[in-house]
């Protein structure tokens, strides 16, 4: 049995017509890192930070606002420049997320971008990617520093598992579109209420936990793989 893509509860091929969006997580699954520890590494905090990331993403620190708080917090007083070398220096794409994205544009779905990310890094990415819709936190930046704290947007300041979930569900009534007819693609465990609620659940090289709720699991290799999957 190929363990390096898992289906489970339901037979292959879905057809990928019946699908009209597919939403996206950012950090570690269209791109390789996570951006809130690279700050943290440019600033030379990242041991501290990678530890609040990754109990989150196993679902261990299960309020994810907290741990984007907590982490936050470490980082204040970090100039804003270290946003731009993270862009630069080492936000990579993951394998097939070009491909993966642009046949979906070309099957006519709508892209969307929900990451308990930032801004500074979903705008790049949204825009290499062609994404429809975007949500995403806003780092409040003051004299040139990050505060620690994040801007409040119309929806809200963080962006976590039910704020992805309500984007997804807001974005498909949108088009005229069920939750029903959605991918989502994710890696952690604030992806879950999303993945939860769409059609097509996709984990993308996730956690356990995260990999045993998801219809489709990608364990090695690169995004492109869900095209085997949709006909």
């Amino acid at each position: 049995m190929n363990q390096d893509l898992v289906i489970q509860r339901f037979t292959p091929p879905l057809k990928l017509a019946h699908f009209r969006l597919a939403a996206f997580d950012m950090d570690s699954t269209l791109i390789s890192i996570e951006c809130i520890d690279e700050i943290a590494a440019v600033a030379g905090k990242k041991e501290e930070v990678a530890a609040i990331t990754e109990a989150a993403m196993r679902g261990e620190i299960t309020d994810f606002k907290e741990s984007l708080r907590r982490r936050l917090a470490l980082l204040k007083g970090v100039p804003a420049s270290a946003l731009d070398q993270v862009l630069r220096e080492r936000l990579q794409f993951n394998p097939g997320a070009r491909e993966l994205c642009a046949a979906l544009k070309a099957a006519g779905l709508k892209l969307v971008l929900v990451s308990g990310g930032f801004t500074f890094f979903t705008r790049f990415v949204a825009a290499e990617l062609g994404m429809d819709y975007v949500r995403s936190n806003e780092l409040e930046i003051i004299d040139g520093k990050l505060t620690g704290a994040l801007m409040m947007q119309a929806w809200g300041d963080i962006c976590d598992g039910e704020e992805k979930r309500r984007m997804l569900v807001q974005c498909a009534a949108e088009i005229g579109a069920t939750p029903e007819q959605c991918i989502a693609v994710g890696d952690g465990a604030n992806d879950l209420p999303m993945m939860g609620a769409a059609g097509l659940s996709v984990a993308f090289h996730a956690k356990p936990k995260v990999r045993e709720q998801a219809m489709v699991a990608i364990n090695a290799g690169g995004l492109e793989q869900l095209l085997q999957v949709l006909r």
